[in-house]
């Protein structure tokens, strides 16, 4: 059963991104399924592009070549698609392991598993590795992101949910926008942040590679339904 998602305001930065950047080297498998995998799970719950456009608060030229792989999206907007669309991260990265029962109380995912990444060059400049891909129907989406040492200053990413983030390496200028003006923080290994996921935000490495482990909690309300 699929519940209707009410609509989220639109983002300041996918929308109106400029031509992204292009990947270096080849892409993972991930990039070139996903959007194919959105596609399908779009028409399967009857969505056009305009109604999910409407209801995720992207424009549909965006939307267009997130699904024509012409665009591979920050982690923000691929939560924000998954709660419009009743499902999760696993599903759209089109997680299909068929040795392991996704539905186990416990989720073991070892370090040469971590096969659903997203790498920076492809769009934004933020890579990431999702952690409890396995998992479906779950209320929390951890993943480890590296953060990029340049963001267009126009970048803000929002969406449904409260985030939780652990520096584990490096050091990040992180900002979020409280009452119409922004903040910044600079934090470094072991520093962390949990925030309202609505509220705009971005972050940036200020030293070398920086790493943090990041937890999005979708609520109790947000899972998808059989």
């Amino acid at each position: 059963m699929v519940r209707k998602s009410r609509a989220v305001p639109a983002p300041r930065s996918p929308s109106r991104l400029k031509a992204p950047r292009k990947t270096a080297g080849k892409a993972t498998d991930v990039e070139l399924q996903l959007g194919t995998r959105i596609a399908a799970l779009r028409a399967a719950v009857g969505f056009t592009l305009d109604r999910l456009a409407a209801e995720a608060g992207f424009t549909k030229g965006y939307l267009s070549k997130i699904e024509n792989s012409k665009v591979i999206p920050p982690i923000g907007t691929l939560v924000k698609l998954a709660q419009v669309l009743n499902t999760d991260l696993a599903d759209l990265f089109g997680t299909d392991m068929p040795d392991v029962a996704n539905d186990e109380a416990i989720c073991v995912v070892r370090s040469w598993e971590r096969e659903t990444a997203i790498r920076g060059g492809s769009s934004f400049g933020y890579d990431y590795v999702a952690l409890a891909h396995k998992r479906h129907r779950k209320r929390m989406e951890p993943f480890i992101m590296v953060f990029p040492s340049e963001v267009d200053k126009d970048i803000r990413f929002e969406h449904e949910g409260e985030e939780f983030m652990f520096i584990l390496s490096g050091k990040v200028e992180f900002e979020a926008e409280i009452g119409g003006r922004m903040k910044t923080w600079v934090l470094s290994a072991g520093d962390s942040a949990y925030f309202d996921a609505e509220i705009p935000h971005r972050g940036r490495s200020l030293r070398g590679e920086s790493q943090a482990l990041v937890v999005i909690y979708r609520g109790q309300g947000d899972t998808a339904e059989d």
